[in-house]
């Protein structure tokens, strides 16, 4: 009787897992190579197209909130403004970004590489 019972809340939990995966799926390289996110100059990621899904915005809020505490502890470590530290990692983030992607140009424009 307890192997049935096990079994049947296996299925159960990978139905569940499943069912979950597609959600779980979404990170930030993902997002970027599906054209959703792109790096932007000020050293943040931003939404590339309107309409994103609640877990693509959610993903941008969980990297700039990510990026903003790691820029101001660069900044207080060295004495500089955040804007500096993002500047500068902005900067190198769009020239990293690889062919396809998206990145917001000086002119506020999205640009693919």
């Amino acid at each position: 009787m307890q192997s049935r019972w096990f079994r049947a809340m296996g299925a159960a939990l990978l139905g569940l897992w499943l069912a979950a995966a597609p959600a779980l799926a979404l990170d930030l390289d993902g997002a970027k190579a599906s054209g959703q996110v792109g790096e932007q100059l000020d050293g943040y990621v931003g939404l590339v197209k309107g309409g994103a899904s609640g877990e693509v915005q959610d993903l941008v809020q969980q990297v700039n909130g990510g990026r903003r505490e790691r820029y101001a502890e660069i900044a207080r470590e060295n004495g500089i403004g955040v804007e500096a530290v993002g500047a500068r990692a902005g900067a190198k983030l769009v020239e990293r970004a690889t062919a396809g992607q998206w990145v917001k140009g000086s002119n506020g424009k999205w640009l693919q590489k």
